[in-house]
């Protein structure tokens, strides 16, 4: 007999369903409460399935129940009953083909809910569906394509893997339903077919030319759903059969710039994706070219603010004085410490022109336009201008002919939504079209810093954001730019004082604008030319500081964490020039004002602690007034985090944990002060307790990678200021840092790996040769690292370093192995920036080659080159070199030396004679 409700019982629960839409917060609770008890009922899902299906009752009561019914599913499906299923599977078929669009589409989701979980529950599911997408009656083929949407989006894989010949034959007839008379599911049928595009689904193969033509028939289709979903499939189509479309490419990219040019912003987003897609493609480069023309202009438009756009956005508002509303401010997460060496320009970039500026930056649209950020979904402007940003990276100056002419048109447009759009674009191709920029770049950045008074905000707010990314043009660079164009000292003083003075003392007015969205641009783009400048922005430290130490008083929360991160590169970029009386003063003064007021469990001291880890680095000993507090601060949040999360772990296991960024965050405070202060942190260190050496283990055998990677980076910092503290741990400390150094490598674990492997280089140094009995285990991980192709570059790096300096400390140990790793150590150093610690590393190979010379004869050619790509190099290091070369001279004799030197590139054989007389 067949499972009949309890009349009682489904009145009930009925009235506790219409209930749940109630504004009253305790009757939702008491409802919530309720409905959770039933978990446990059997036939709870029973009685959600009959309520779905109730025709007598409201559409709005039916639909909650299917997607009550439809979590309950998800959760408990293990534990249903198979009569049970049965009674929801024919509950839910009755509920896909109801007249009511809600009950459908709650209907649709239970389906994709066991389907999706395991198709074996219900496999005869995809054939009622397919027979039901034929019926006579609109809604319920409406109904059986808004479930098969959902399963096709939730399930592609699955079907694909275990229906095979079943998908071939729903594609068959998903494409028929391409010239069906109802827009819906037209809309739906491309919708399904364009899951399986990506994921390269042999049932779509074989209906490619279908598929395609299917495609091109909705081209002119009224509805924009529709054109959007065609628009979609083109462009998954580009990226993975790009030979579909290329036999009728004309047609296509005419009816994508329609698209693109749509009134409708979800047809032209859709559509703008697809250049995107297309200049992506290194491959199709040569079918892109002609279409530029058209093209440039209509991103150009998607780039202009829409009306509704300024309305959301308050375009005139001066609201530096209102409050932060909390879904404002993104959830923010600190970002441990990594140590990591820095490189020289490579002599490509040092003398060509290049769209690429000296050193790898790594920034683009995504990143750089702050003056977005209010928007939490892409937009048709920002889409269209990250397609302008990758169409400059891949046309780079054979862009600027298609797009100058607009460009002069927007930039000079009365419309300030035209200017700023104008403004915009200039930004987006600052990296691809740099070299022929430059030539318009000395009426254009005076013309930009002049707008830094226009009176609209989103004006003001894009000009940053824009003169952010030509800052190095205004200071010279790149150097093959500045070799032809300022060739003497003079030329450059005059060319800075001309660009980067105003552009400077513009953006510390900027940063104190009375717009919110100004300010965050402003601070956003300080920080970008801070990283640029460095040593250059001394004479303007005043201005600077100023500024930032102004808009403490004045910003808001959300504005403040860009402010921190301001100040903190700041520090970063000007060093030890900080630590003048008057500029520590400057600065340090609003940051103790925000140390005090801020509490140890406030998300809000994330941005505070990173901030003043820079500071605290910059200022050296000026910062030790503060060192012994902050310090006993850090460690009592670092404790306080571990006992709260002992309590949860024994105690309360349903209270939300505490989060270990607290712990991070502080441990890389620790870090800024250990690195600035020196020496002078042991007092500070040995006069706190619970005492950092106590703390510190345990951090490094933390379950979480970030706690690690920032406790480790804080031991290396410990061996270089607080070794005689640090040394008596060691014997402890030393086996779990052979551990972390593991030659299996997996993306979460590179940063630990790469900070214990440069920890165990520091520490090295400072033991020396009572470092002999660690040396071997720790040498066998570091040369699996160093000579493995697929470890990552930081860690080749800090591993070869770290190898040096082992073989400085104990050579006659290091040196049997050269043969093992000289090659790799040389090829991953060559390339690195001269400073201490790649010298102390030179200094360590000197020493093993010196031991053993036959362990590097034949890589020696390796350590020639890499000795010749020394620029500064010590006295002390120059004799080294001169030793090592005059040894291998030697031994060789006159002869062979010269046949040996013949055989070497050009520029390491002059760089020889002229360097070192060989």
């Amino acid at each position: 007999m067949a499972w009949q409700p309890s009349a009682e019982n489904l009145q009930n629960l009925i009235a506790l369903l219409k209930n749940s839409t109630s504004s009253d917060n305790v009757v939702q609770t008491n409802v919530r409460q309720q409905l959770e008890s039933f978990n446990g009922v059997p036939e709870y899902s029973n009685y959600l399935a009959c309520i779905l299906v109730a025709t007598d009752q409201e559409p709005s009561t039916r639909a909650i129940a299917g997607l009550t019914l439809k979590n309950q599913i998800r959760i408990h499906v293990a534990n249903l009953r198979p009569e049970n299923i049965e009674h929801i599977k024919h509950c839910i078929i009755q509920g896909i083909t109801d007249p009511q669009p809600a009950v459908r589409a709650a209907a649709g989701s239970v389906v994709t809910t066991i389907v999706s979980h395991d198709l074996s529950k219900w496999p005869e599911a995809l054939e009622v569906l397919m027979r039901l997408i034929d019926s006579a009656e609109s809604h319920v083929v409406e109904g059986a394509f808004g479930a098969l949407q959902k399963i096709c989006e939730d399930s592609a894989r699955q079907l694909e893997d275990q229906q095979a010949q079943m998908l071939s034959f729903m594609i068959q007839k998903f494409i028929q339903h391409f010239e069906n008379p109802n827009f819906k599911v037209r809309a739906a049928a491309i919708q399904c077919v364009n899951q399986f595009i990506l994921m390269h689904a042999q049932g779509l193969m074989v209906n490619m030319e279908a598929f395609v033509q299917g495609l091109y028939k909705r081209a002119n289709d009224e509805e924009p759903d529709v054109r959007k979903n065609v628009c979609q499939a083109m462009v998954m189509l580009l990226e993975a059969y790009p030979e579909a479309l290329i036999p009728q490419l004309d047609n296509v990219v005419n009816f994508m710039l329609f698209c693109t040019d749509s009134n409708d912003e979800n047809v032209a987003l859709e559509a703008c994706e697809f250049w995107l897609s297309f200049a992506e493609q290194d491959s199709l480069r040569d079918h892109l070219e002609p279409y530029l023309p058209r093209i440039v202009p209509v991103l150009l438009k998607g780039m202009v603010y829409s009306e509704e756009d300024i309305i959301i956005l308050g375009a005139e508002a001066e609201d530096a004085h209102i409050a932060d509303q909390d879904q404002d401010i993104k959830p923010r997460h600190h970002k441990a410490k990594t140590h990591a060496l820095d490189h020289e320009e490579s002599a490509a970039s040092a003398t060509r022109p290049s769209g690429d500026d000296d050193e790898d930056e790594e920034d683009d649209m995504e990143d750089d336009e702050d003056e977005d950020d209010v928007y939490t979904e892409w937009n048709l402007r920002k889409c269209s201008a990250a397609a302008l940003d990758v169409l400059a990276t891949v046309f780079e100056n054979d862009l600027l002919s298609h797009l100058l002419p607009y460009l002069q048109q927007e930039l000079y447009h009365k419309d300030w939504e035209h200017r700023e759009c104008g403004i915009l674009a200039l930004g987006a191709v600052a990296d691809g079209c740099l070299p022929g920029m430059m030539q318009h770049l000395n009426t254009l950045i005076p013309y930009l810093i002049h707008c830094f008074q226009d009176p609209q905000p989103l004006v003001r707010s894009i000009t940053c954001w824009t003169l952010g990314r030509y800052a190095r043009w205004t200071l010279g660079f790149p150097a093959w730019w500045q070799r032809e164009n300022l060739p003497t000292e003079e030329h450059v003083r005059h060319h800075r004082e001309t660009y980067f003075r105003p552009l400077i003392l513009g953006l510390c007015n900027a940063v104190l604008d009375n717009n919110k969205r100004v300010q965050e641009a402003a601070c956003s783009a300080l920080a970008t030319v801070e990283e640029d400048a460095s040593s250059e922005l001394l004479p303007y430290l005043d201005a600077i500081l100023n500024a930032l130490a102004s808009a403490f008083r004045k910003y808001q929360h959300k504005n403040l964490l860009i402010l921190y991160d301001a100040v903190g590169t700041l520090a970063d970029a000007v060093g030890s020039a900080l630590a003048q009386p008057m500029y520590a003063n400057a600065i340090m003064t609003p940051l103790l004002e925000k140390w005090g007021n801020i509490g140890d469990d406030d998300r809000a001291i994330f941005p505070l602690f990173e901030c003043m880890s820079s500071v605290a680095t910059a200022l050296g000993p000026a910062f030790s007034p503060m060192a012994g507090e902050v310090w006993a601060r850090c460690l009592k949040i670092i404790s306080n985090t571990y006992n709260a999360l002992q309590v949860v772990a024994q105690h309360q296991p349903d209270l939300e944990a505490p989060d270990k960024d607290f712990i991070v965050v502080s441990l890389d405070l620790l870090s800024g002060v250990a690195q600035g202060m020196g020496p002078s942190i042991e007092p500070v260190i040995l006069g706190v307790q619970p005492s950092a050496m106590m703390i510190l283990p345990h951090c490094m055998k933390d379950a979480s990678h970030e706690v690690r990677q920032s406790a480790y980076a804080l031991l290396g910092d410990l061996a270089i200021s607080a070794f005689p503290t640090l040394k008596p741990q060691l014997a402890h400390i030393l086996p779990d840092l052979i551990s972390q150094i593991d030659t299996v490598i997996d993306s979460l674990r590179v940063s630990v790996i790469n900070n214990a492997v440069w920890a165990a280089g520091e520490i090295a140094l400072k033991m020396d040769s009572e470092m002999e009995r660690w040396v071997s285990p720790i040498l066998e991980r570091l040369i699996t690292l160093l000579v493995n192709p697929q470890t990552p570059k930081p860690i080749t790096e800090n591993a070869a370093i770290t190898i040096g300096r082992l073989g400085y400390v104990c050579p006659h140990t290091v040196s049997p192995h050269l043969d093992k790793f000289m090659y790799a150590w040389c090829e991953s150093l060559r390339g690195v920036k001269d400073n201490l610690e790649k010298e102390s590393a030179f200094k360590g190979l000197c020493r093993m080659i010196e031991v053993n010379p036959n362990g590097a004869m034949n890589n020696f050619v390796y350590f020639c080159d890499a000795v010749t790509k020394w620029q500064r190099t010590s006295p002390e290091l120059a004799q080294e070199f001169n030793k090592i070369l005059r040894l291998f001279k030697t031994g060789w004799g006159p002869e062979r030396w010269a046949q040996v030197l013949a055989s070497y590139p050009g520029d390491v054989q002059t760089c020889l004679r002229e360097r070192y007389g060989l």
